[in-house]
């Protein structure tokens, strides 16, 4: 079978499609807005399947567990892959040079995880598309092609950042980058097209479970229980707020929750034919892997903390190679060894997710068909897309010398953190569309949840650019400032919130029966948004407030690069 394309309002599926759901109340018809075929039947996850016609109502806890065991997915490999190489290297680095003083930014970004996944795994389940066709179909192809460029961009530099990480890992037992990066690259596009969604799932298992590799190595440098609940608890910094901190805090940020997150979810999501009546499960796998992938920083950085405390390598971080050699000296050689293969192991399945997360994009912008239950023949566009990423990034680690690698590994990860809040922007505008998302909008808590991420990301960021221009200025008090700031406008806008939603007519709830069948129809079908000039205006100033942002973090991670 050929790989065709889509146009961009064309009603790809009638009919039989409507198997994934129908268009629900006020929609009158069963199309289905789904892109690939494929996207439809039943679930076959790594530990199970589920029928598409099961209307079991599951009322014992074991028939539960099954059922989540098969849906399990999605929600776990995003959070694990999201402890890539990039995210060892920065918590290693965290650790090396502050100790365990930055700790307690891990469990603040848990809800943030969980709250900005939750809203994908929604938008995956009822739409039946992913994440940049929503944002093409329902903004207009500017919107589009600024949220997938930066997406692209930093996928791109991410994918980068992995292979540097399977260089690293590999060069701690003598093997060459001309050797390892090559073989990490075939065996990932191995590993992806086979044209079985269970057997890619199943893989991403495998590194899952290496992901727990921390526990042995804790158990080796044993690392002081008071010391690691203080540094969870107590905000500070050792020596001290400072810009080169503060992009370090950031870094923290981006490499936990990245705007890759969002795209990769929502489309594995349809990929897995999850539908609405399945995301509660969807929600607990989602919740899972956000306790795992906080758990396993938090124990990578008690372990570098711990070793090399009170030594003359602290405050002073080159790469996670080194810190595997600064274990093995400190620890022991089989603490350098477990840490070399949990660099590799976060390398590989950070490339497959972020690549992934590419492709589905791609295909999505493109309407190509973007599926893991296709073979090679007939997702062509897909997997080259994929194979492509994988060979232009491997090579330039093979080709590029080590101050431009180290450079990209300290500024991709803040580079996350910055564009951060856009994507969030966008994902509480596509919740809170009913045109969309019926009767699964946003509630109004969720939507300041929301509000307050965006804004404390902001708030970060602009932190660093005033630091990046104004040195000499003092982190703290300008935090503070902001901060202070931040609560006044916290207090405007929540009493005019509060008095909109009081201004709202109530509307009556649907049925749960109902509810967990309702499904967005095509799209080709919705009336696009209008944005107010007021929305418009303030999207355009945090377009350019971003790139601004950008070009700021660039040259702060240059003067790093440049002083190391």
């Amino acid at each position: 079978m050929a790989d065709t394309g889509t146009g961009a309002h064309r009603p790809e599926l009638q009919g039989p499609a409507a198997r994934g759901g129908t268009g629900g109340e006020g929609h009158g018809g069963h199309e289905s807005a789904v892109l690939d075929e494929a996207h439809l039947g039943d679930i076959q996850g790594a530990f199970g399947t589920i029928s598409e016609l099961d209307a079991d109502s599951r009322r014992s806890w074991k028939r539960r567990l099954l059922t989540l065991l098969a849906i399990l997915g999605p929600g776990i490999i995003v959070m694990v892959g999201d402890n890539d190489a990039g995210g060892v290297s920065t918590y290693a680095q965290a650790a090396q040079n502050y100790g365990l003083t930055l700790l307690w930014t891990l469990p603040l970004l848990v809800p943030v995880l969980i709250v900005n996944q939750e809203m994908v795994v929604r938008l995956g389940a009822v739409t039946g598309v992913g994440h940049a066709r929503l944002i093409n179909e329902r903004f207009g192809k500017f919107w589009g092609a600024f949220s997938v460029g930066d997406l692209f961009v930093l996928n791109f530099l991410t994918i980068t950042t992995e292979f540097i990480g399977v260089n690293l890992a590999l060069a701690y037992f003598g093997v060459s980058a001309y050797i390892s990066v090559p073989i990490a690259a075939a065996a990932l596009v191995a590993m992806t097209a086979t044209g079985s969604f269970r057997r890619w799932e199943r893989f991403m298992f495998v590194f899952i479970a290496a992901n727990f590799l921390v526990i042995p190595l804790a158990v080796f440098s044993h690392p002081r229980a008071s010391a690691f609940f203080h540094g969870f608890v107590v905000p500070g910094v050792h020596g001290g707020f400072t810009s080169t901190s503060m992009l370090l805090v950031i870094a923290i940020v981006g490499t936990t929750v990245a705007p890759w997150q969002l795209f990769f979810q929502q489309s594995n999501v349809v990929d897995k034919r999850i539908t609405p009546r399945w995301i509660s499960y969807e929600r607990a796998d989602t919740v899972i892997g956000s306790l795992v992938t906080v758990f396993a920083a938090s124990l990578i950085m008690a372990v570098v903390a711990a070793a090399f405390s009170n030594h003359p390598l602290f405050g002073h971080y080159t790469n996670a190679e080194a810190v595997a050699r600064g274990l093995s000296r400190y620890v022991g050689h089989a603490s350098g060894a477990i840490f070399s293969v949990i660099l590799l192991n976060a390398s590989l399945i950070g490339a497959a997710s972020v690549t992934l997360a590419t492709s589905y994009a791609f295909g999505d912008v493109f309407g190509m068909r973007h599926s893991l239950h296709r073979p090679w023949r007939e997702a062509k566009f897909f997997y080259t897309s994929f194979t492509l990423m994988v060979m232009a990034a491997a090579a330039i680690v093979l080709v590029a010398t080590g101050r431009l690698l180290g450079l990209i590994t300290t500024g991709v990860q803040a580079l996350a953190g910055v564009l951060l809040p856009s994507a969030t922007v966008f994902l509480l505008l596509l919740c809170n569309d009913k045109e969309v998302l019926g009767p699964w909008v946003n509630r109004p808590w969720l939507n300041v949840i929301g509000f307050g991420i965006v804004s404390i990301l902001l708030v970060l960021s602009l932190v660093l650019m005033v630091t990046t221009v104004f040195p000499h200025l003092d982190v703290r008090e300008l935090a503070l400032g902001m901060g202070a700031a931040l609560v006044l406008v916290y207090a405007v806008g929540g009493a005019g919130y509060w008095r909109a939603l009081r201004k709202r007519p109530p509307e009556p709830p649907m049925p749960r029966s109902r509810r967990d069948h309702w499904r967005m129809p095509p799209l080709y079908r919705l009336q696009r948004p209008v944005w107010s000039r007021g929305r418009l205006v303030a999207m355009y100033a945090l377009r350019g407030y971003l790139v601004l942002a950008v070009a700021l973090l660039v040259v702060k991670a240059f003067q790093l690069g440049l002083h190391k």
